[in-house]
């Protein structure tokens, strides 16, 4: 399975993956989630908003289990962030056919789309639509860098998009969702476990900073007579690594868009997006707010006329507790690592469809040891032995969850 997909979207040059919603990889990636489903003899079907489910038993008997991820990607993604957690639900089936096991409850294996939001700025764009957590309006005002929208983009790729919107028919047919994913951290290979279980997700958003002052000669002009934006900008990523670094939470801008993007041209807009996450609500708005607030100051000093937005926010997500625990107690003892110990619980500040779900269905998250912590580039790596590991793992989840 992983030899079949390791290609699809792949740029020769950067050896990462451009994976993004609606494009031909993607479509290349959900025609190769459907024939991973017709291949085992489960049913595939796509709802209203994009997302794909390949379904053993009878989707409409409810108290279903399911697992899965995504399949779309950051720009010059890894090969493990999202796919690990389709792939290993297949091999998780099929180690469950190898043991005989005798499903009770309905089971499907998912992949959400446009999960990292790397094409239209907003993640989990599928999940959310199907949990209500956006609105038909607001996505349909989506654009990509090119300037398409969310439905011309679908209807391009031959889906509807007056269709989209809430789901939550479906979401009251799932009895839980069980997500795993590449750690996108070292807390597993600091403790030397394979295997872990989420306890929760930070609060975490989107902010967009829009800087903007006055294009000029960059030959000609003063030095004392500009107003330039991109100093005002670079002057606020500085003061968000400081405020980050005070809080013990994290602050970075990654993204950025200049007008008119000459060599030899003062810039007249400067659009920065700053990602910044916490262990706790309190924690994020004091850090966002200060880089705001160095932001205004730099900004009214230099003349520069500043806006700030967010487009997305997602609170803290404690997964339930309960379903957390059950994993812990199907996973007691499991011989992982000959370790004897309990699999480790630990947070993430990592945004997943399953935080997203987490409000409309009892959820909860697995991860894989990633030796270098490196995600979202194409360095990113998980050992064989500990992808087994994984699916082994999601395998004894499912049993226990879905199987007589």
């Amino acid at each position: 399975m992983w030899a079949s997909l390791r290609n699809i979207g792949r740029n020769a040059e950067s050896g990462g993956y451009r994976r993004y919603a609606w494009t031909g990889a993607d479509a290349d990636c959900r025609l190769w989630f459907r024939m991973q489903a017709e291949a085992r003899g489960l049913d595939c079907e796509v709802d209203r908003n994009g997302n794909q489910w390949a379904w053993l038993g009878d989707p409409l008997a409810g108290d279903a289990v399911v697992t899965g991820s995504h399949l779309d990607s950051v720009p010059d993604g890894g090969a493990f962030d999202g796919p690990l957690g389709v792939v290993s639900s297949f091999a998780a089936l099929d180690e469950l056919r190898h043991r005989g096991a005798e499903f009770n409850r309905p089971l499907a294996i998912t992949n959400f789309g446009d999960e990292e939001g790397a094409r239209f700025g907003l993640a989990c764009v599928g999940s959310r639509l199907a949990a209500g957590q956006l609105t038909v309006e607001a996505a349909h005002r989506l654009r990509d860098g090119d300037g398409i929208t969310l439905p011309q983009a679908m209807e391009a790729a031959g889906y509807d998009p007056d269709a989209i919107g809430p789901d939550p028919g479906r979401l009251a047919r799932i009895g839980a969702f069980v997500e795993l994913h590449v750690e996108q951290g070292r807390a597993l290979d600091l403790t030397g476990d394979p295997v872990g279980i989420a306890s929760a997700i930070w609060p975490h958003g989107r902010w967009r900073f829009d800087f903007r002052g006055e294009a000029n000669h960059a030959g000609t002009t003063r030095l004392a007579d500009r107003r330039d934006p991109m100093l005002t900008y670079a002057e606020t990523v500085l003061a968000a690594r400081r405020e980050a670094e005070l809080a013990g939470a994290l602050a970075t801008f990654g993204k950025i868009a200049v007008e008119p993007n000459g060599v030899n041209a003062i810039p007249s807009l400067v659009r920065g997006w700053l990602d910044s996450r916490a262990a706790d609500q309190g924690t994020l708005d004091t850090v966002v707010a200060g880089i705001e607030r160095a932001a205004r100051e730099h900004a009214e000093r230099a003349g520069i006329d500043l806006d700030v937005v967010r487009e997305s926010f997602t609170p803290v997500v404690e997964f339930e507790h309960a379903l957390r625990d059950e994993l812990g107690a199907l996973l007691k003892g499991s011989d992982l690592r000959d370790t004897g110990r309990d699999v480790p619980v630990l947070g993430t500040g990592a945004g997943h469809d399953a935080g997203i779900l987490s409000a409309s269905v009892p959820t909860a998250m697995l991860f894989v040891r990633n030796p270098t912590g490196i995600s979202h580039s194409p360095a990113e790596y998980a050992a064989e032995d500990d992808c087994v590991a994984g699916v082994i793992a999601l395998a004894d989840v499912l049993e226990g969850l879905a199987c007589r």
